[in-house]
């Protein structure tokens, strides 16, 4: 597709070591009620525990096909279920010697690039299938140990980054490599090559791929610093040193350091991403103990809320405070920066709302139910032009004998109206799945099928496809 590359959906993304060894279903598994929180010593990543924060940014770009905002349904319209791929092989015991890498698993991470779909499950295992061929190209696990947590796709160099886990060292330490998307299309994996090898990224150590400032974060507490390298080349630009820092926010330009809060204030500091030279430093005033809900930056934004108070939207240049009342705007379980648009998402309950920056709620959505609790963002897809959110969401279909069908729907919204302009669902009489083709294994799903328990979602938009996964290591791909 000619014109500029568009964004990723996973623009931000941190991968953080975990405390303990293999659990759940392996060292890919689930960690436990704090899993998926990312922040600190709480975040693991891929175990569908708490959504990860994601900021999408670049440029605007134009509705696919360029017509106008009225033409945007025409994309989904008479989409089928054209393709399904599986994760699991009979043969695996042949190339990984751990017994959960062998079991059906869950699809836990979809990314594609370049005709290419990548499925993470939740074992660890990841495979590479051709969108053009619709066969498997290979399983990306090169060491028979190995525990693929997550993935990144770096539009900078065409290259995919899986950060894995090693049964080795008991899956303590983060080991990530680069391979060019080509010559994964070749299947010669071993043109990859390892990243940050002079880091010790055991926990509480993490890596952060930051896709808006084309930058990546490493923490290795061992070491007691976090440094900052070029996304482009894997570069090493500067150091922070880790005393009393308690968290990084990363945002357009700039850094966020907070550090460790006394009763009454929170130290902060703003850094140039490009440098590391200090821009700002100051002390934002808080409810004596009362718990920080969270702290999150936004541009020259600064965002506070403390357990049971009013939210704080501090303008960090012009120090002009702004407060929503609690009753108002209660915490959310994540958010989303929309950076071109000026405006954030929030996450609670299932429910998902916009916000201004002067704390007005936007929009929120006509037909938007979250199908999980936990709000996975490998359930949710935000378009490059942020004018749409397709989410795997509450079903309201209903068997001929009016009983609810337990499966959800794929719901494409207008981020800005909330309107729902079109859905995949299980109970329309012109959805199907295309003909068994000859040749094909002997498992086929069904539209319901498909829709059942999907477990991770992503929109390719060169293609015009929506690639989901289920329970059972399964992905499926929707196409008109």
């Amino acid at each position: 597709m000619d014109g500029p590359k568009r964004s990723q959906l996973r623009v931000r993304l941190r991968v953080t070591a975990r405390r303990r060894g293999a659990n759940g279903d392996g060292a890919g598994g689930a960690a436990g009620p704090g899993g998926r929180k990312r922040r600190m010593e709480a975040p693991v990543l891929n175990s569908a525990a708490k959504l990860q924060r994601r900021e999408i940014g670049g440029r605007q770009l134009a509705a696919r096909g360029g017509g106008p905002a009225a033409a945007v349904p025409e994309r989904f319209r008479n989409m089928q279920l054209q393709e399904e791929f599986d994760t699991y092989d009979d043969n695996a015991h042949l190339f990984v010697k751990l017994q959960f890498l062998k079991r059906r698993s869950k699809i836990i991470e979809i990314v594609a690039a370049k005709d290419i779909i990548f499925a993470l499950a939740n074992s660890g295992l990841c495979a590479a299938f051709n969108r053009v061929t619709n066969k498997r190209i290979a399983f990306l696990n090169l060491s028979p140990d190995e525990v693929i947590r997550s993935l990144f796709y770096n539009k900078n160099n065409d290259s995919l980054i899986t950060v894995s886990v090693y049964a080795s060292d008991n899956f303590s330490t983060l080991k990530c490599r680069t391979t060019p998307i080509e010559y994964i299309r070749r299947n010669q994996l071993d043109a990859g090559f390892p990243l940050f090898e002079s880091e010790s990224l055991k926990w509480p150590g993490f890596v952060e791929f930051d896709d808006v400032n084309g930058k990546v974060l490493t923490y290795s507490a061992q070491d007691g610093i976090y440094k900052v390298f070029d996304l482009k080349n894997y570069s090493f630009l500067y150091s922070i040193p880790d005393e009393n820092v308690q968290e990084i926010k990363i945002s357009p330009g700039i850094m966020l350091l907070i550090y460790d809060r006394t009763p009454s204030y929170v130290p902060l500091k703003i850094l140039s991403i490009e440098d590391g030279k200090p821009l700002k430093f100051f002390k934002h005033l808080l409810h004596r103990n009362k718990k920080i809900d969270f702290i999150e930056q936004f541009n020259e934004k600064l965002l506070v809320k403390q357990e049971d108070e009013n939210f704080q939207i501090l303008d960090v240049r012009s120090s002009e405070l702004i407060e929503v009342s609690v009753s108002k705007f209660m915490t959310p379980s994540a958010f989303i920066f929309l950076y071109e648009n000026n405006l954030f998402l929030t996450f609670r309950n299932r429910t998902v709302a916009v916000w201004n920056f002067r704390g007005e709620l936007v929009t929120s959505f006509e037909d938007h139910l979250l199908w999980h609790h936990d709000c996975s963002t490998n359930n949710i897809y935000i378009t490059s032009d942020q004018d749409l959110i397709i989410s795997y969401c509450k079903s309201e279909a209903v068997a001929e004998d009016g009983t609810a069908i337990p499966v959800g729907s794929i719901n494409m919204s207008e981020i800005m109206t909330g309107k729902c302009i079109a859905k995949i669902t299980a109970n329309d009489p012109a959805l199907s799945a295309a003909p068994r083709r000859n040749g094909r294994n002997k498992l086929w799903s069904t539209v319901p099928e498909a829709l059942e328990d999907v477990t991770a979602l992503f929109y390719d938009e060169d293609r015009n496809e929506i690639y989901t996964g289920n329970s059972h290591g399964l992905v499926h791909v929707w196409s008109n």
